[in-house]
């Protein structure tokens, strides 16, 4: 595992990748000791993405991913996806979009540990009733996000 680490707007961005795929990005403090600090192509493409995408000129991001965690997670995972730039989904929508409209919290947990901050778009999920809850980088960061895709005025 490779990573490589950059200063943005939201603060220290953390990009790691495995086997010529993205395999996580954190906003914030980075303490993994697991592979080498070295950036590169593919490394440096998704900075160029993310660079672009704070920009207001990237919506979409186009990049090899792998996404490691169970069969729901993953699930989860592929439905925030689905989610268009500057829209939102509530975790019940996304739990009755996989199939488990009872799985309110368990959709919560998988958001909560998703490995790929803003490609997997977990900070457009809110509450039922439209208010924003949760997000790992801090809600402040949520809310620059949401407002970067107007969804939030």
């Amino acid at each position: 595992m490779n990573y490589y680490q950059y200063q943005t707007v939201l603060g220290l961005l953390t990009i790691c990748e495995e086997n010529d795929a993205v395999i996580a990005i954190n906003v914030g403090h980075y303490s993994e000791n697991k592979g080498e600090k070295r950036e590169s192509e593919l490394i440096r493409r998704t900075y160029k993405q993310f660079v672009e995408y704070l920009d207001g000129k990237r919506k979409v991001f186009d990049l090899p991913l792998s996404l490691k965690g169970t069969d729901f997670q993953k699930q989860v995972w592929q439905a925030l996806r689905d989610i268009p730039y500057g829209e939102t989904r509530s975790y019940k929508q996304i739990a009755v979009a996989i199939g488990n409209p009872k799985a309110v919290r368990a959709v919560g947990m998988a958001n909560n540990r998703n490995p790929l901050l803003i490609v997997v778009p977990c900070h457009r999920v809110i509450g039922t009733d439209g208010k924003m809850v949760g997000y790992a980088a801090g809600m402040d960061k949520k809310e620059f996000l949401l407002r970067l895709e107007g969804s939030l005025l």
